[in-house]
Parts: structure tokens; sequence; C-alpha cells
């Protein structure tokens, strides 16, 4: 590469509903040297809460998929979602960014981005029933779907894989990450 400073990776942190990968990115996003955080587009309602994302409706969604603003979109759980190109900008001399991705998405993810890491964030089947449960956004059958869900392993082809355990304290799990990024960017 010829002048400007290096492309960090992107890191694809990934997991079940509830095993807090918001909270570990943000940790990470502070604790981690240069990691920076892309907001997904989704069309979720504002007033739904959760992560920061900029909602936006479904024809807003469409409008921007077909002026080609997106690095990457999907469709899960009923919403769209999308990773605007911005992120190759956040890539400039970062040391990486963080995004929250679909495990369905991670092998086109692998190809549109190049230097893929992905965290694959775990915790006690327990644990996560206790944190939907607690975040109340989904009735007792959607918490049910989500925790089947859970278990489903990611798919083959991935290259920088490296697995965190959330069930305990967020700084053992960041302290972990912190260590598996270290390795992967080695």
């Amino acid at each position: 590469m010829t002048g400007g400073a290096a492309k960090g990776p992107v890191i694809a942190v990934v997991g079940p509903s509830g095993v807090g990968k918001d909270s570990l990115m943000s940790a990470l996003a502070v604790s981690g040297p240069g990691l920076q955080i892309m907001r997904r587009v989704i069309t979720r309602a504002p007033e739904a809460g959760g992560e920061d994302y900029q909602p936006v409706t479904g024809a807003e969604f469409s409008a921007l998929s077909e002026s080609g603003v997106f690095a990457l979109h999907w469709q899960a759980h009923g919403l769209h979602y999308g990773i605007p190109r911005d992120i190759e900008k956040l890539r400039q001399g970062a040391g990486g960014v963080l995004v929250n991705l679909s495990r369905g998405v991670l092998l086109e993810a692998q190809e549109v981005f190049g230097g893929l890491i992905v965290l694959s964030v775990t915790a006690r089947p327990d644990v996560l029933a206790r944190r939907l449960a607690s975040r109340g956004r989904e009735g007792a059958d959607e918490v049910r779907r989500r925790l089947a869900r859970a278990a489903m392993p990611l798919p083959e082809g991935l290259r920088n894989v490296c697995e965190i355990d959330n069930s305990g304290a967020l700084s053992a799990a960041v302290n972990t990450a912190l260590t598996a990024l270290q390795a992967e960017r080695g």
C-alpha cells in the first residue's frame, strides 16, 4: 500500500441475542488501541432501544440500498440491516472497526471486507435467558425461539474466528477479546 495509513480489519461481533455484543463492543472501543464502532442502519423504530443505530423506514432503507450506500446488507428477525460504505473511512488508520453482524452474512462480509476477524460471543443458556427476560423487548415465545437459535454454528469457511465467553464479568470477556485480537493482528 502506498501513502496514507494502513487499513484496520473489520471485526465482526456475532452471537445470540442477549449475549452482550453491544456491551462488549462499547468496552472494547474504550479499552482497545484504535478500535472504532460502525453504527448499523436498521429498519427498527427509534424508541425500540438497544444498540446505537440509525433508524430508518423500509422505504428509506430500500432507497439507500438502491443508491449503493451499503457495503453489506441483510434481513433478519423481520428487519433490514445495513453497513454503510463509510466503514472504509473508519478503517483508515484504525486498529480495527467493530461491527455487529449476523452469522448469516459472515462469508459475504469476509469477501467484501477482506481482513475480517470474527469474535463469536457466547454465554451459558441460563445467562442468555436471564438477559433476554430482563431487557423486556421479547415475549416468552420469542425468548424461547432466540434461545433455541443460540446454539447455531457459524458457517464453515471462516478464516479468523475467536471464541469469547461472556457469561461472567464483562471485563473478563474484554480481556479475552483484546488478547485474541492482538494475536490475530499479530
